[in-house]
């Protein structure tokens, strides 16, 4: 079983830009909360979760076209591979979010975006964002403007739940990681 330690490795010299360690970091946490909302392993998911966007830095203009044969020969398992490939799905690949993994992986990647800048924005970071502010945020299309809140909005639907839901999750997964994430707040340093 693919384990963040070995995700973190087959990372190591692809993903190199603070920005996206932040991001696959912020999707491996959500990630890792998803699963335990889902009775299902923990550390498994955060690892897929952290490893999605393998390919990224090298080739963003053809996300997931050179994830998959690398990633098989590293060892890493078929249902991993289709789970980090689905999360693209209708983006750049054809790859329809079956599992509840899957499902969480498409969702999440989207939605870690908007976390991520509220939280941001707080003197306190993540550690007291509620998801009431998350919420006027996230109806708010002009914030974080990059994260596609249709794609997020067919991935909760997908899961059977509602943005909300989902939110308050990932929220309270990547709590934990706020000092690795950047998210302790403004006045952290103070």
């Amino acid at each position: 079983m693919l384990t963040i330690e070995r995700a973190k490795e087959l990372c190591k010299g692809k993903i190199t830009q603070e920005h996206l360690i932040i991001h696959c970091t912020n999707v491996m946490a959500a990630m890792g909360a998803m699963a335990e909302h889902f009775g299902e392993n923990r550390e498994h998911w955060m690892a897929v979760g952290y490893l999605h966007d393998y390919d990224y830095e090298q080739f963003p203009e053809e996300h997931l076209a050179h994830t998959e044969n690398e990633l098989l020969a590293e060892g890493v398992s078929k249902e991993d591979v289709r789970a980090i490939l689905s999360h693209g799905y209708t983006i750049c690949t054809d790859v329809e979010p079956l599992s509840n993994m899957e499902k969480s992986l498409f969702t999440v990647d989207e939605l870690t975006g908007i976390i991520e800048a509220c939280a941001r924005m707080r003197p306190h970071g993540i550690q007291d964002l509620e998801v009431s502010s998350f919420m006027k945020k996230f109806k708010d299309k002009k914030f974080a403007a990059k994260c596609n809140r249709e794609l997020i909005r067919q991935g909760c639907e997908m899961l059977g739940m509602d943005v909300k839901e989902v939110a308050a999750i990932c929220i309270d997964g990547m709590r934990p990681f706020a000092a690795e994430i950047h998210l302790l707040g403004t006045e952290a340093g103070k």
